[in-house]
């Protein structure tokens, strides 16, 4: 059998187990059951996908009699769906076996597993669909799923509002779609498949439009600024797992839609089109972090660090579609290789930290950060593979995080070959930002990490904390070996990723994995290198030196004194810094221009007993200049428009008249 038919079968096999949990969900043996089905079925599309990219077949196609009378649905597993299933499908697969044992603490149960593999199934059909009709169908499919599991707690009203926002923010985005594929398959003579349409010849308007309408309906579902809200709403709103999940995979099939349609079925490569999408993906990453610094609750900063990668993978698809546009296909498939190595890292890494934060939810109860701290004592293993995350995503070598944004930093350096002036000014504008993005993001999950996990529990229940179950340790302990492995040895990803460069960009990069001492060269040795193996056992070996040393040389007599205490002589947790003290400079320098922050300070009078208060207040731009505008206008309208309820007969008859005229005229027109 074909891989695309394994895949439906697999497919078929979520969409089951949805129905099992519907049936079984009560039971008490339902969440080891219903979550055990998925990592089974996970692990099979994991081997699919594998078999697809690795295996050099060529893509494999199906027509089943469904869907639009006369086109059928199309399903394809190519390349480049098969990279994104593998993405899917691996974190499905830790969602799964995390959620065995974090499941055990959810209070509805029967809210969460009837739902969850079908939210599954959405995604890979999505990957799988090859007409326009099977993919916007398995796309709201998805949406509609995923919006179930974030309302799974409804009886919280900010759930709610999330949900609401979260389903508003996917119909846009939908529409948008249906426009854009409107657009291509008129050009194709109303072939709505994607091979009809990759055959056609696409104007350049038209083109530009469908673009255009690709990045923003793709670009709300992957969280780009200013389509970025619904993120930091919808992930906390959901159960952990789930938001590893909505964070660490659906966002990427956000990602796969515009690939899919610009790069393949759009494939008029422009340099305007790349220019637009660096510029989107450069705002997106240098805001997303500031995002991210300022928050307190764990989950949200998560939420926010997700929109600064997604800006990351943005920039590198902007640089590959300006290389292509000029003909420069070494280059071009650098800035792929690392956009889609960043997609692969975000999925481990970000899961990694969801994983840890619902570990931290369920020790202690608290997502607050300024509730935490001292966990490192209390949950000593999820401390660890935290740290790992924690290090990653801050892109620190020699961990999997690193090796992505230095890529996307190699393939910035080629941008001066670029003969368009706009490209040669904005692209090292873009890079300035992704390195500020990088500096923020280590100062952010510097502050997420030594907040939670060191100094002083600031609460009791930080104080009696807990280490979480067998599940969902090996979970986290998996993903945060993925991102070692693929951190020290770069170069067997890349070259799994070849099949991709060269179904997009023609071209791949040489070969690494057979590089002496298993280094990543992606242009010349002359130019750069990197060799994340070395830096690993250095690092190993410097560290045990040094503690060698430390224990043999230092002298053994004791010492007692006073210790250094900040000048904060009381033993207290509330002396302590917090998360919110630690953005403070941050804030301070970014906060007022980009954010409009706006800090209170109420202080008692002399003799007044009451305590001193400081409220702060951060505003997100888009809500301020944008969302909100909007949402008061069209409640403006609704209002004003609410009155033609209320209209006497002769007035209703009048409008009647007024609009007939208003249509003849029209028609008159047009003819």
């Amino acid at each position: 059998m074909p891989e695309v038919g394994l895949g439906l079968w697999c497919i078929a096999g979520f969409l089951g187990i949805g129905v099992l949990a519907t049936i079984l969900g009560r039971r008490a043996f339902a969440t080891a059951l219903v979550y055990g089905l998925t990592l089974v079925v996970a692990l099979a599309a994991v081997l699919v996908a594998l078999t697809a990219v690795l295996g050099g077949a060529g893509p494999t196609s199906v027509v089943l009699p469904i869907g639009l009378p006369g086109v059928g649905a199309h399903f394809r597993l190519d390349a480049l769906s098969a990279f994104f299933m593998l993405v899917v499908n691996l974190g499905a697969a830790a969602a799964s076996l995390y959620a065995i044992g974090y499941g055990r603490h959810e209070h509805a149960p029967m809210r969460v597993l009837p739902f969850f593999g079908p939210f599954l199934a959405g995604m890979n059909l999505v990957l799988l669909a090859a007409d326009a009709f099977s993919f916007l169908l398995s796309w709201e499919f998805m949406s509609l799923a995923s919006w179930t599991l974030v309302v799974s707690n409804h009886r919280e009203p900010a759930n709610i509002r999330a949900g609401f926002i979260y389903l508003l923010m996917a119909s846009f985005g939908t529409l948008c779609l249906l426009v854009a594929f409107g657009l291509l398959a008129t050009a194709g003579g109303g072939d709505f498949t994607f091979a009809g349409m990759r055959g056609a010849t696409v104007g350049g308007s038209i083109a530009a439009m469908a673009t255009v309408l690709a990045l923003v309906g793709a670009g709300s579902k992957a969280g780009l600024v200013p389509l970025h809200v619904w993120l930091p709403l919808a992930h906390p709103a959901a159960p952990s797992h789930v938001s590893a999940l909505l964070s660490g995979v659906m966002t990427k099939v956000g990602v796969y839609g515009f690939v899919r349609i610009v790069f393949d079925v759009i494939g008029d490569y422009s340099s305007w089109a790349g220019l637009v999408v660096v510029l989107a993906g450069g705002a997106t990453a240098a805001l997303g972090v500031l995002y991210a610094v300022m928050q307190r609750d764990l989950k949200r900063l998560l939420a926010y660090s997700t929109v600064e990668n997604i800006g990351i993978v943005f920039i590198g698809l902007g640089l590959a579609l300006a290389f292509r546009a000029n003909g420069q296909s070494g280059a071009a498939a650098l800035a792929l290789t690392a956009a889609l190595f960043h997609v692969f890292n975000h999925a481990i890494f970000k899961s990694l930290l969801f994983f840890g934060a619902g570990a931290v939810l369920t020790a202690t109860g608290e997502r607050d950060m300024e509730t935490l701290g001292g966990l490192i004592h209390r949950m000593p293993q999820t401390a660890v593979v935290f740290l790992i995350g924690c290090m990653s995503i801050a892109a620190l070598p020699p961990l999997n995080g690193f090796v992505s944004e230095w890529l996307t930093f190699q393939a910035i350096l080629l941008s001066p070959q670029l003969p368009q002036w706009g490209l040669k000014f904005a692209v090292p504008a873009v890079g300035a930002l992704l390195a500020l993005a990088a500096a923020l993001a280590g100062a952010c999950f510097v502050k997420a990490f030594g907040v939670v996990f060191l100094s002083r529990p600031r609460s009791p229940a930080a104080a009696a904390a807990t280490e979480v179950d067998g599940f969902m340790l090996t979970a986290m302990l998996m993903l945060a070996w993925l991102c070692i492995l693929a951190g020290t040895l770069p170069g067997f990803v890349v070259d799994a990723l070849a099949p991709v460069a060269r179904q997009l960009a023609f071209v791949s990069l040489p070969p690494q994995a057979g590089l002496p001492w298993l280094s990543l060269v992606p242009v010349a040795d002359s130019r750069s290198s990197y060799n994340g193996l070395i830096i690993f056992f250095f690092l190993i070996a410097s560290g045990t030196m040094t503690a060698v040393l430390v224990h043999r040389l230092a002298s053994r007599e004791t010492r007692r004194s006073a210790i250094w205490d900040c000048g904060y002589p009381l033993d207290s947790p509330v002396t302590q810094y917090t998360g919110s003290s630690f953005a403070q400079p941050i804030r301070r320098v970014f906060g007022t221009v980009a954010f409009g922050v706006v800090e209170t300070v109420d202080m008692p009078r002399p003799g007044e007993l009451r305590a001193a208060r400081f409220r702060l207040r951060v505003r997100d731009p888009a809500w301020r200049f944008l969302y909100g505008p909007l949402a008061r206008a069209v409640m403006g309208g609704a209002i004003r428009l609410n009155r033609l309820q209320f209209l006497t007969i002769r007035r209703y008859l009048a409008l009647v008249f007024a609009a007939l005229i208003v249509l003849m005229l029209v028609v008159a027109i047009w003819r």
